[in-house]
């Protein structure tokens, strides 16, 4: 995008936006000059929720790593674990078993419903339109009880674990996302009666925010950010993990790369997120959720003599940990928001002794100065919105 023209004369004003700000989507400070309210340059300023999670893991077993990974983005807590515990088993040569595999596939579109929902309902409210906010918490509700039902958690679920699950899932929890694929379909068409064709959504998104193919590739950006601008990328087809390749979807792409185009590619994706776990759920097979690996994963429960046996065992597990093959993996999953990786290197201990994780928000942010550069200050709270950042995941 070519330098924001400034009249011969005029003077700028610095603005601060944030850190203190509910548009900015958490603790980001922009730091805004301004001709006016057209933005003439906007630089991000991250750090303010920093908590180390990457060295902490350092500090703790391959199992209690898990916990820390819910908290990096903390709006697809169960998309962190899957990663995570893919890069382990690569490393340790870990078959999963297949039932695990899919119910994992059948969680992590269920995570990025949710977290879809509540980018379209904060992204909605920043504009203007309250109520589409009210619905899609509504319907996220159910999700995160479908989460508790299995983890006895709402949000960091710490459920996935190296080999598998932690548990199989409780009797109620397979009708209760058949109730969930009974009805959102419609709830979802609501929302799109309320802002698709809206004139005062589509004044506030239509050619606002514009980021081209060839800055989506030089900025790094991936996601629905990416896939808005005509990306056609998308690692749960093109590099495909935990038998996402035997599930048929759709990977939608728009090509106007606005920030109308990003909205309407996140709702195509809750479509296919449906399809998905569809799928999931009609063709789910029996058998373990859990691979044999002793020492690794805790035995099923009928092979210990006692409960008192059981608890010791998984005791030392956790705490001990288990000795991974000296090496280094990179994994890389489909996030909410883009490419999520985590690269793991093991030197043989019961420790990671590296963990970096390459977030995508990270990455997207640095598109927002080439989206908003030109535009009015107004348009800045849309143009944020739209790339769907998580502090948590940019700070980590």
């Amino acid at each position: 995008m070519p330098e924001v023209a400034v009249p011969p004369g005029a003077r700028t004003m610095i603005l601060n936006m944030g850190p203190q700000h509910p548009s900015t989507h958490g603790v980001l400070r922009l730091v805004l000059e301004l001709d006016g309210e057209t933005i003439v340059h906007a630089t991000p300023d991250i750090g303010y929720l920093h908590t180390g999670i990457e060295k902490s893991c350092e500090a703790l077993t391959y199992h209690q790593a898990i916990t820390l990974t819910d908290r990096i983005d903390y709006l697809c807590p169960l998309t962190n674990n899957l990663c995570y515990v893919l890069a382990v088993e690569k490393l340790l040569g870990l078959e999963v078993p297949p039932r695990a595999q899919w119910l994992r596939v059948m969680l992590n579109e269920l995570t990025r419903i949710a977290s879809h929902l509540v980018w379209l309902g904060t992204h909605a409210i920043d504009i203007g339109a309250m109520s589409v906010f009210l619905y899609c918490f509504r319907e996220r509700e159910d999700i995160l009880r479908a989460f508790e039902i299995v983890s006895g958690q709402r949000m960091m679920t710490s459920y996935f674990r190296v080999g598998g699950l932690s548990l199989e899932t409780p009797p109620e929890f397979l009708p209760h996302v058949e109730k969930f694929l009974g009805y959102f379909p419609d709830r979802l068409e609501e929302y799109e009666e309320l802002l698709t064709r809206n004139r005062i959504w589509i004044g506030r998104t239509k050619g606002v925010g514009i980021l081209t193919t060839e800055d989506a590739l030089d900025l790094a950006v991936s996601g629905p950010t990416a896939r808005a601008s005509g990306l056609d990328w998308d690692l749960r087809r093109d590099n495909p993990y935990s038998s996402y390749e035997k599930f048929s979807f759709r990977v939608p792409i728009r090509t106007e790369g606005d920030v109308y185009a990003r909205y309407l590619v996140r709702l195509d994706e809750i479509r296919e997120s449906l399809k998905i776990i569809r799928q999931a759920l009609d063709g789910l097979p029996d058998g373990p959720v859990q691979a044999r690996a002793p020492g690794v994963v805790l035995p099923p429960r009928e092979k210990m003599k006692t409960e008192m046996e059981a608890l010791i065992y998984h005791f030392k597990i956790v705490t001990e940990g288990f000795r991974v093959p000296p090496g280094e993996v990179y994994q890389a999953v489909e996030s909410p928001r883009g490419e999520m990786g985590y690269y793991v290197v093991s030197d043989g201990t019961s420790h990671p002794y590296r963990v970096k994780v390459r977030s995508p928000s990270f990455a997207n942010l640095q598109a927002l100065p080439r989206i908003a550069e030109g535009r009015l200050i107004a348009d800045m709270v849309a143009c944020i919105g739209s790339i769907d950042i998580v502090l948590g995941e940019i700070d980590r």
